[in-house]
């Protein structure tokens, strides 16, 4: 990292906790979705309050972060572009909570015979924050691997909005009320947001990788 901003232990090893949080939020959506199928409903619960604490602790380390940059780097041309990352990384975390928090206030009733597929969908959004997650440490310490990581999340993206179109397909041809389908597009369509949520970080990624190749 220290090629990049002229920082501190301290606030590497802030990068890399922060770092740590979005990928524990995304497995932990990923185990709370396992949950939610399996009706497990208090250790479902428990997944979302543990999301709910890695979010405030992602703000707030982002916030701690955002101020020392501010305040202490000697490189003020790229503080921008990490600035940006950091909040759009931050993002991603917040969906991710939203998404489960929805899942507990509707409580939908979702069909047993798309569990496999809702899984599928899942798993591939949850792998494309992880790819993400990747990509953003090597733009800060290995930067020729940024590239290989932002394909893999692409990857998983485009997976992730082939299950779900699927899954949507699936939920229509169910014989229930057209209300039920309603509302079960529409949290599939969130579950599959994640990973879009994850492409447009790289997006975003992509340009500050070139900038600092130039």
């Amino acid at each position: 990292m220290a090629l990049l901003l002229k920082t501190t232990k301290q606030i590497e090893a802030q990068l890399d906790q922060f770092l740590d949080i979005v990928s524990d939020a995304a497995m932990l959506f990923q185990l709370g979705m396992e949950d939610y199928l399996l009706e497990r409903n208090a250790q479902f619960e428990e997944r979302l309050s543990q999301i709910r604490e890695k979010e405030q602790k992602a703000d707030d380390l982002r916030i701690s972060i955002e101020r020392y940059l501010y305040e202490r780097t000697l490189i003020p041309e790229n503080r921008g572009d990490v600035l940006a990352i950091l909040e759009n990384t931050d993002e991603v975390i917040d969906n991710i909570k939203d998404s489960l928090l929805q899942f507990s206030i509707e409580m939908p009733e979702i069909e047993q015979s798309l569990d496999d597929l809702w899984m599928q969908t899942t798993r591939a959004s949850v792998s494309a924050v992880e790819q993400l997650v990747c990509a953003v440490r090597s733009f800060f310490n290995d930067l020729p691997a940024v590239n290989n990581y932002m394909h893999k999340v692409f990857f998983f993206e485009r997976e992730a909005d082939h299950l779900g179109e699927k899954l949507r397909r699936q939920i229509f041809a169910l014989p229930i009320d057209l209300a039920r389908k309603s509302q079960l597009r529409w949290f599939a369509i969130h579950i599959e947001k994640i990973s879009d949520y994850a492409q447009a970080v790289c997006d975003r990624l992509a340009i500050y990788t070139i900038k600092r190749q130039l």
